[in-house]
């Protein structure tokens, strides 16, 4: 959620810009949305690969068999979808309500 929100402080003039040539509020909101999304999906799949080659990195040293569950791995992917929806809204909402003409006055 603070990255969103930075990026939302660091990009108000763009949003303003966006917003006084014709974008709507919801064009605004799917963007930050979608930036939401695929930060946390790729956040989510990087964990899932180092936490994949831990597993079997330990599992060889310990001689231990190791399994990966595929409904874990979507557990994992979908549960960080999910945080990065759900706190991404914020953000996502706080910059689609923003006043053209105040955020070109943003400095």
């Amino acid at each position: 959620m603070n990255i969103m929100l930075v990026s939302v402080t660091e990009r108000t003039r763009e949003i303003g810009l966006r917003l006084a040539i014709g974008a709507r509020s919801r064009d605004i909101l799917s963007q930050f949305l979608i930036e939401a999304l695929t930060l946390s999906v790729t956040g989510g799949l990087v964990g899932v690969a180092a936490g994949a080659a831990a597993s079997f990195t330990i599992g060889h040293w310990a001689h231990w068999q190791t399994e990966l569950s595929l409904s874990a791995i979507l557990l994992a992917v979908g549960f960080a979808a999910a945080v990065g929806v759900f706190f991404g809204f914020y953000p996502a909402r706080k910059a689609s309500r923003l006043q053209p003409i105040e955020a070109l006055r943003y400095e």
